[in-house]
């Protein structure tokens, strides 16, 4: 469990982190660098759990050595489907991370949404739905291996 109280926000106890794959974990299908050793870092406290279209057929591959649950999702009613999965885990415990249109709702629905603009861009619609914005997947995590990052973004 990853527990943080923002001043002027509110207190957070997370169990979960959710990440899209393609475009938040990985670009044009390769895990970008230095993902999957903040990942083992961060799933000695959160359950990890990867939900992907997988575009590029590199998802399973890519995440070998990461310790997390990956589900491939249908081509269609993606968005639902990821905000569905949140749903069932338990928004109020549960960090999403993602930069796509199909992210928006789980940004949404999560206690603590965080989206991404990297190489492949990223949705407005993620954008709007997110709590706070990171130009690097490293950096998102990077906050939640150092939680008074979020503290002083997130605090009044």
């Amino acid at each position: 469990m990853l527990a943080i109280t923002i001043p002027g926000y509110r207190a957070l106890r997370f169990e979960h982190l959710v990440l899209d794959y393609n475009g938040t974990l990985a670009c044009d299908g390769k895990l970008i660098e230095g993902v999957a050793d903040r990942l083992a870092a961060l799933s000695k406290n959160l359950r990890i759990y990867v939900l992907t279209a997988d575009t590029f057929g590199k998802a399973e591959s890519g995440l070998r050595a990461v310790p997390c649950e990956l589900t491939i999702l249908p081509a269609t009613d993606q968005a639902m489907a990821k905000r569905e999965y949140v749903r069932n885990l338990g928004p109020e415990s549960t960090i999403c991370i993602g930069n796509g249109r199909n992210d928006r709702l789980m940004l949404r629905e999560a206690s603590l949404g965080i989206a991404v603009v990297q190489e492949e861009g990223a949705a407005l619609e993620a954008l709007n739905a997110a709590d706070l914005v990171c130009t690097s997947i490293c950096s998102a995590l990077d906050l939640l291996l150092n939680p008074l990052r979020l503290v002083a973004t997130l605090r009044s």
